[in-house]
């Protein structure tokens, strides 16, 4: 049961983690304190086969009126993607992904709406930082060094993903651990470093909670080892930078009512010291932190 009292044994249990001093997020040149002001990170789907319906954009200039809306509505950053994470979705190669991304990211920076792409395909991610991309969503794992260089030299942000295989629709087995923040800190440290030498300045890490878990993980499972992850996502701070969490929706838990599910782990996920938050129903989310900041001061 989530109670004050098993939040506050927890800190206990991991003393001075949760002041842990974290970097800032930077987008286009503007540093965002995440413990001060969380980073709300919107998303617009290019691919029909998204799970989330409401975030899918049937062409550019729908991708872009998306877009608009969500940081009107709260977003501080757009989260871009041309290829849904699901199982059974279609491939799109790099060629087909540029000519979606491409398009709409160079439309949206005339609007002055900050860009992120969620790739880990090197020439899409070439492609969408001259764009003018500036973060990048890297949802691969090895090998990402050029891909990492790429954004070093663009000066942009990386959100590194946790990802169990090569990339994150290669279909590898998602391990749920018991305690699963050791893993992520083995998985994460040596690749900060590695992002730090190649010229990646700002950095924010990604447990991964909204990829595919395979067949044998039921909708129960995920949605414990989501609010785990994210009431645990202070303990991350020791590696220096800021955690950035998907919202899980939890159909199992809300049904038809799913839509409230990203505002009820939102609660979580501050609580937890989540300070990126990768969101489809910006408005909630944004309206929520900021009635949770009214009421801490």
């Amino acid at each position: 049961m989530i109670t004050a009292e098993a939040i506050v044994r927890l800190h206990d249990q991991y003393p001075g983690l949760a002041d842990a001093p974290v970097a800032p997020f930077v987008i286009d040149g503007t540093a965002f304190d995440t413990d001060a002001a969380p980073v709300v990170m919107g998303v617009v789907n290019l691919s029909r086969d998204s799970t989330y319906r409401e975030s899918i954009a049937i062409s550019t200039e729908s991708a872009v009126r998306k877009a608009r809306l969500q940081m009107v509505e709260g977003a501080h950053v757009i989260d871009i993607g041309a290829e849904s994470s699901r199982a059974d979705a279609s491939r799109v190669d790099a060629r087909g992904q540029i000519e979606r991304l491409v398009p709409v990211i160079e439309q949206c920076r005339e609007s002055s709406v900050p860009v992120s792409v969620e790739s880990y395909e090197p020439d899409v991610v070439r492609a969408c930082l001259s764009a003018g991309a500036g973060v990048l969503n890297l949802t691969g794992s090895d090998p990402n060094d050029e891909m990492l260089a790429l954004a070093g030299e663009a000066g942009a942000s990386v959100v590194m993903c946790y990802v169990p295989g090569t990339h994150v629709r290669d279909g590898s087995p998602f391990t749920i651990h018991d305690d699963p923040i050791p893993p992520l800190i083995d998985y994460f440290g040596p690749r900060i470093e590695r992002a730090r030498a190649l010229g990646v300045m700002s950095l924010a890490l990604d447990p991964g909670l909204g990829f595919f878990y395979g067949a044998a993980i039921s909708p129960r499972e995920k949605y414990l080892h989501q609010a785990q992850v994210l009431l645990h996502s202070f303990r991350l701070r020791e590696l220096g930078r800021p955690v950035c969490q998907i919202m899980p929706h939890a159909f199992d838990l809300f049904e038809e009512r799913y839509r409230l599910g990203e505002p009820f782990f939102t609660v979580l996920a501050r609580l937890g010291g989540v300070g990126v938050f990768r969101v489809h129903e910006v408005p909630d989310v944004a309206r929520v932190l900021s009635a949770m900041g009214e009421l801490s001061t």
